[in-house]
């Protein structure tokens, strides 16, 4: 599914705190994704996020509230979904249809992307997603690398709703939409202020503006 007649979903992921959370609300952001995983550096407990989700959907509840898990159980999953007031998920391990489908919420499949990648499969498998999100594969890192993967290997005639993420920032990200013209684009790494976690408004308000309207 392309965005090329309209203006691309724009999600800023890895929030850690209420400021920056207002900031991309503000600039026009359409989905924040709050971090899971205890090994990420953007990692937030659920009681954080409690609070962040009160803030984003204070300022305007149409913004999508995005929690992001790598390989957790069932039950942290459910746990977090019990006292934070999330509107779609995020997987980015090794994830099974089923269990990503068992949570009843939208849901983002996300696949590190390299020369080797069955892109066909995955959609196949991934056919009940809400939409699949394409990074620079690193299996380590499970995303977030502040790396682009070859645009090249874009799977331009799939159907999907289609993000891109992976070292984007608002010089390249116009370049990204028009050439590849995905559904939506993610950012975490370039629009922070060099520490993980804390973005620069400045960045979020021009990537979002660059995105948009190039």
């Amino acid at each position: 599914m392309s965005a090329s007649s309209e203006q691309p979903w724009c999600k800023i992921c890895g929030v850690t705190n209420p400021q920056d959370v207002e900031a991309a609300v503000a600039a026009g952001v359409d989905a924040l994704g709050f971090n899971f995983y205890s090994a990420s550096a953007r990692y937030l407990a659920a009681e954080a996020a409690t609070g962040l989700c009160r803030v984003a959907s204070s300022a305007d509840p149409s913004v999508e509230r995005i929690g992001l898990f790598v390989d957790a159980s069932e039950e942290q999953v459910r746990e977090v979904m019990r006292t934070v007031d999330l509107t779609m998920l995020q997987f980015n391990g090794d994830e099974t249809p089923d269990y990503c489908e068992q949570f009843e919420l939208p849901y983002i499949k996300v696949l590190g992307v390299n020369a080797e990648t069955d892109f066909g499969a995955f959609e196949a498998d991934f056919v009940g997603a809400w939409a699949l999100l394409l990074d620079t594969h690193d299996p380590l890192l499970r995303g977030g690398t502040g790396r682009r993967f070859d645009w090249n290997l874009w799977p331009s005639t799939s159907t999907s709703r289609l993000i891109l993420a992976g070292g984007l920032d608002s010089h390249n990200v116009a370049e990204a939409v028009h050439q590849i013209q995905p559904f939506g684009v993610d950012v975490a790494g370039g629009v922070e202020s060099g520490t993980k976690g804390v973005k620069d408004h400045s960045k979020i308000r021009t990537f979002i503006e660059a995105a948009k309207h190039g």
